[in-house]
């Protein structure tokens, strides 16, 4: 590293701190605090701190870091949640065919809504174990089978209340299912 005068420098062996006051090649001549000079060789001092005058200091200063640095942190605002949202069911389950299934070559109306069924069965009971305590099934509107089926299948839980899902997010092809916990299925 090199030195320049005006450079604050300590001894490596010795406790002497000083202040360079003439640099030749590898000697340098420092001047200690009592104005006593001494001459070391460049290996022989450790640079404690550079003769950066305040203009220098300034100059030298990224001001875009400075200004962030003395900015109050703008609290950060939590996003609001409307009190309608706060309701609404988390959990939903869409019970269309394509959903549950990759193809429906081979299976009759029947199957198809057994396995319909089954599904909207699965997801209940999982609702119910692991304490959920809204939920919506999406049947989409067609001819209503779904629905009068899944209506009969809520309708055999004593835990279960279930109506209409907001028609704003799910249109008329979705119902809501609420489940209470402290009654027995």
């Amino acid at each position: 590293m090199k030195m320049k005068r005006g450079d604050i420098v300590e001894t490596i062996d010795d406790a002497i701190t000083g202040t360079v006051k003439r640099v030749s090649g590898t000697t340098i001549t420092i001047e200690d605090a009592n104005g006593f000079e001494f001459q070391f060789e460049e290996n022989e001092l450790v640079l404690i701190s550079s003769n950066k005058t305040l203009d220098n200091a300034i100059y030298d200063a990224d001001i875009e870091t400075i200004i962030k640095e003395k900015e109050i942190p703008k609290r950060k605002t939590s996003q609001s949640v409307k009190p309608k949202e706060r309701h609404t069911p988390k959990f939903e389950v869409d019970l269309h065919i394509h959903q549950l299934t990759d193809s429906t070559k081979g299976m009759t109306n029947f199957d198809m809504i057994n396995l319909q069924l089954d599904a909207a069965r699965q997801q209940l009971e999982f609702a119910i174990r692991k304490r959920i305590p809204k939920m919506v099934f999406i049947h989409g509107v067609g001819e209503g089978v779904l629905r009068q089926e899944l209506e009969t299948l809520l309708g055999r839980y004593n835990n279960v209340q279930f109506y209409d899902a907001d028609y704003k997010t799910y249109g008329i092809g979705a119902t809501e299912v609420r489940i209470f916990q402290n009654i027995e299925p």
